[in-house]
């Protein structure tokens, strides 16, 4: 029998709409401004005459970054920090968070690893120590100075295994019946289980790598090293003109600040914005296979 929505109904859902309509509108706004800086005029950007539409329509800012070779190295650096970056986070992620997610009669010293982990993210050594221990294990100005000292994200752990925690016993316990190790059951029950909480911490370590740029700077001795953000925080930002031939000079000077950081924050964003909406609809899945059928 379908049941008919009452006026209290009809008005809770209208407002829902409504209030995620403008929520959602407010934060394009912000994206759509900053494009529309970045195709201006270096004059009307300046001068503040840029709303959402761009003002003497322009692409010099982007001509200024995408003409070079060490734009499209750094783009080449960046994915390849993604790709072995986020390869290493889940993997590690995964093994740490299913033994830490069983209970201590299981585990009986889980607790103390726990609290291990737990200890680095409130307690850190600091810049110079990590420095050290890059320089000294020979990672220095290779693509492992940059993935290797985040390798293990432990906030993205805790998330993780308390998501393992959620999930029905009865379905390890059937696996365990069935003859399957430890090693089975993760692989083939618990991770396929656990698609909606994989899904976004792969985005978290993916933005994550992406955005980060202060770690390209301090451990690339070679500018040709550098991932995207770092090359365009030295650039864009600071103005490096040691990293700008000659020829670049005329189009800099057609470049100002506040066009060439819109043009660095789209450029930035773009890659996630191109990869959010395929992880949306593997959160989609992943919640249909996380449920429990009867």
């Amino acid at each position: 029998m379908v049941e008919h929505a009452t006026l209290g109904r009809k008005i809770f859902v209208s407002f829902n709409y409504t209030l995620l309509s403008v929520l959602s509108i407010l934060c394009l706004l912000p994206l759509i401004h900053v494009l529309a800086v970045s195709f201006s005029s270096s004059s009307a950007a300046t001068a503040g005459l840029v709303k959402l539409w761009p003002v003497g329509f322009t692409m010099s800012s982007y001509d200024f970054v995408l003409a070079k070779p060490a734009f499209l190295k750094s783009i080449g650096v960046s994915l390849q920090r993604v790709a072995i970056g986020v390869t290493v986070n889940m993997l590690l992620t995964i093994l740490i968070a299913y033994p830490l997610s069983k209970e201590v009669s299981k585990f009986p010293y889980r607790t103390a690893y726990v609290w291990i982990f737990v200890v680095t993210i409130l307690f850190q050594g600091g810049l110079i120590p990590l420095y050290m221990m890059v320089s000294y294990t020979a990672i220095r100005d290779t693509i492992w100075a940059m993935v290797l000292p985040s390798a293990v994200p432990v906030f993205n752990v805790v998330l993780l295994l308390n998501f393992f925690r959620g999930l029905p016993k009865e379905l390890e316990e059937a696996a365990f019946i069935d003859g399957a190790g430890h090693w089975t059951t993760l692989w083939r029950v618990i991770v396929p289980l656990s698609a909606p909480a994989l899904a976004t911490i792969t985005l978290f370590a993916t933005v994550g790598h992406w955005n980060s740029w202060f770690d390209g700077l301090i451990f690339m001795d070679s500018p040709k090293h550098y991932p995207l953000q770092s090359y365009l925080q030295t650039v864009v930002i600071n103005r490096d003109l040691s990293l700008v031939s000659s020829a670049d000079m005329k189009a800099l000077a057609e470049v100002s600040d506040r066009t060439a950081k819109a043009a660095q924050i789209f450029l930035g964003a773009l890659p996630i914005l191109l990869v959010y909406p395929f992880l949306q609809r593997f959160f989609m899945k992943g919640i249909v296979l996380g449920s429990v059928k009867e």
